[in-house]
Order: structure tokens, then sequence, then C-alpha cells
């Protein structure tokens, strides 16, 4: 298959393909940039299926690094540098390469096109399911290029389309927009981070052109509060990575502000179903009430013996064939657009010496979508200040895991065979 940059730079080499804090790229600079750098991992044993893990704060630099990774056909390994040394060194797992601090310098001359599949592993994204490890998604691609291809449809494309990405990259919703806009030839507008002023100057700013944003729910109530209205070249935000509370697409409309509702999956690339409707080649059953997805957006691995993704997500489809989710996975938190898996809470929250069993559960919340909420059993005649608890996971877990409130009560319910009833911990508090 063809580089989807080396496509780019040929049809427009002088068009901007990325830009950060005022500095851009264009597809020809860009691909110069990532063919030095492919030299250099080649020339450190990277070969295609290679891993190698990415831990690069700077913005230019890590799309650079995952063009550098797709052009040799060694799977970019995203590493979130927000987690603590021993989650990240489960995502690191397999990977023959960790790029930090700077790029390897090599000669754009010394790069040849490696020979790729479609099918090969393009990227390895990690999502928390109900265990406290983390999960590895083997995304091809195949499977990127068909939700770059789904998405230009559900959403419409703009020749002239500039994609704000205020995302971390190492989340797939984030990772997607470079990734399509390299697929398009368009323009990537990539932040270090979400920062609320930063984004609104962005989206009401004329000249920023910005066309679409990527956002969760948190972000979007931020942005409204900040006095978000009418950004006036704004096609859409895409809005998802959690529940959507009605209330707040109301506020959307009210400040004239364009939202796209979308449904996704790591396992699928970060989009299945937008406004409802799932995307181009993608098929969409609900079974026993739990939504069941299979289409070239999903990845390999995560498809079942009988040929689907299990989201374990409640659904409905409406006689139109329109997904409408109505309950949330069993186990998972999905806490301002990220997963917490409660099972990893848990264990952090039972190495204090204080605390002999422990529950936690997701709340909904107005600004988070919901709240990590954790419930303690201590030993007889302890205690402890709930504030204590918190600065204690904080140590060990990432700044979204840690639990918004700490309540402390006598037992919590388990089953006989010992496993926690989640689903009453609500009750407890």
């Amino acid at each position: 298959m063809d580089s989807w940059l080396q496509l780019a730079a040929n049809r427009h080499p002088d068009r901007v393909a990325v830009e950060s804090r005022g500095v851009t790229l264009t597809y020809s600079a860009l691909l110069e940039a990532a063919a030095g750098t492919a030299a250099a991992l080649k020339s450190q044993g990277v070969r295609p299926g290679t891993r190698v893990a990415l831990e690069l704060e700077d913005p230019l630099e890590f799309v650079i690094a995952l063009h550098a990774c797709l052009l040799l056909g060694g799977p970019a390994v995203p590493v979130d540098l927000r987690l603590r040394e021993a989650e990240r060194e489960l995502r690191r797992r397999g990977a023959a390469v960790i790029l930090r601090d700077r790029l390897p310098a090599g000669s754009p001359t010394a790069w040849a096109p490696a020979p790729l599949s479609d099918r090969q592993t393009a990227t390895v994204m990690h999502t928390s399911g109900t265990t406290a490890e983390a999960k590895p998604v083997e995304l091809s691609y195949a499977n990127w290029l068909a939700n770059a291809l789904g998405s230009a449809v559900a959403l419409g494309l703009d020749p002239a389309e500039r994609w704000l990405c205020p995302m971390p990259m190492t989340h797939v919703g984030g990772l997607s927009i470079p990734v399509r806009s390299a697929v398009y030839a368009t323009t990537a507008v990539v932040h270090r981070g979400f920062e609320t002023d930063a984004v609104v100057g962005d989206l009401m700013e004329p000249s920023r052109r910005i066309t679409l944003v990527s956002l969760v729910p948190t972000m979007l109530a931020r942005l409204l509060d900040a006095g978000l209205e009418a950004p006036p070249t704004l096609r859409w935000a895409l809005l998802g990575g959690g529940p959507i509370p009605p209330a707040l697409l109301a506020r959307a409309r009210a400040a004239r502000v364009p939202v796209a509702p979308t449904y996704g999956m790591t396992e699928a690339c970060s989009q299945i179903a937008t406004f409802g409707w799932p995307l181009p080649g993608v098929e969409i059953r609900v079974r026993d009430g739990e939504v069941l997805v299979r289409g070239p957006v999903v990845a390999a691995g995560a498809v079942a013996d009988d040929g689907w993704l299990h989201t374990g997500d409640l659904g409905e489809l409406d006689s139109r064939g329109r997904l409408e989710i109505t309950g949330r996975r069993s186990e998972t938190i999905v806490s301002g657009g990220e997963n917490v898996a409660p099972a990893e809470v848990e264990a952090a929250l039972l190495e204090h010496p204080s605390v002999v069993d422990a529950g936690v559960f997701g709340r909904p919340d107005p600004e988070w979508g919901e709240a990590v909420v954790a419930i303690v059993v201590l030993h007889d005649g302890a205690t402890i200040d709930p504030a204590e608890l918190r600065a204690f996971c904080a140590q060990r877990l990432a700044g979204f895991k840690v639990p918004k409130a700490v309540a402390v009560a006598a037992t919590l319910p388990r089953t006989a065979s010992g496993k926690l009833l989640r689903h009453r911990l609500n009750g407890l508090v």
C-alpha cells in the first residue's frame, strides 16, 4: 500500500500538514522530517512489525514520530505521560524502541519505502477494561483508512479542513486527528493539552479557520462556561468519549455550537456511529440488549468467535436503524473522556494499611460525565481522612483515576462467592 503521508506530500507539498503553537510543517517538510526519523529508527533495528513506544511531550515531535513509524511499518505505541511509571511500563511491553525527550536524527535520503500491507498493525492503543491491567488493541492500516473515509462521509470533508485536536494523542480520539488529516491531505491543529482559553481563542478567531474540533463532554461544558458562542468557521464539534447529558446538548444549541454526537471505542478506531448512524461499512446489531459491531474499522483481535465486537454497552436501534446507547458498560467508568477500571483504583486503595476492602463506581456528574467514587472498609479501630486516601491514590494512579469522593462503610455488598455487587454501592453514600 502507498503511504498516506507520501501521497499527501506528492499532491499538496506546500499545504500545512500540522500546526502547533504557531509552528507549522507543510506536507513536504513533514515527510522529510518523518523520513529522517524513520532512517534513524531503521538503523536501530526497527523493521515492519517492530513496536516503537512514543513518550513524547511535544505535539510536533509526536506527529513526526507517528508518521516515521507508519512509513516503516513499525507499530506506534503511544504512551500517556500522565500515567505513573508502573502504568507506562505496562504499555511499553513488547516495544523494542522507546522514543522520549527528543527524536533520533537521520538522513531522509537514507530511508526507502517499506513494503506494507494494509492488514499490518499501524498502532497499538491501550484501553482499560474491568481488570487492573491495560489491554492493548492492535489497529491496522486498513482499520484507520476505513475510519478516515467513514468519518469523512459522516461529517463531510472540506478540502481546506483544519481539525483542532485539544485531546491527548495517546487517546484514540486524539490520535485519529493527525491520521485522518494525512489521509485527507488536510491540516491538523494540535494543542499540547486542553486549555480552555486557548481552545476558545482558536475557535472564535476567524483567521484560525478551525472547521472541526474533537471534544469530550467535560471539555465542551468548560468551553461553554468560558463563553464559546457561534464559532465562525466551525462546521462540527465531534463529541464523544462518554455519556452526553441532554442538558449539555441543549446548551450547545443555544450557544450555536454545532455538535456531532458520536459513539465509538478504541477497538473501532474511535468512531462507530455519528448522529446515531453507523459509519459506511459498519454493521450494528443489538443482541440481548448488548450492542454488537463489525466492519472494517474493528480491530481483528477484538472480534469474538461469532464475528462481532461485543461492546458491553446497552443500546437500541430505532425503526430507521439509528443507534441509541441506553446503558453503560457494567464496569468501566468514563470520566472526562478517559476510561477508568474500578479494579485498578480498588487495588491502589487496598495498598493503604488502614483499608481492608474497597469498592469503586461511577456516579453521574455534570462536569465529568461520571465521577470516580470510592467506598472503603477500614480495619477495626482505624480512622482516616478521605483527603489522605485521595492523596495516597494520587501517588499511584493518573490524576483522572483518583476518586473525586471517598466514603467509609462498615461492609460492602458481596455475593456468597465474594463478588462485589457494584450496582449497589451508590446506595451506601
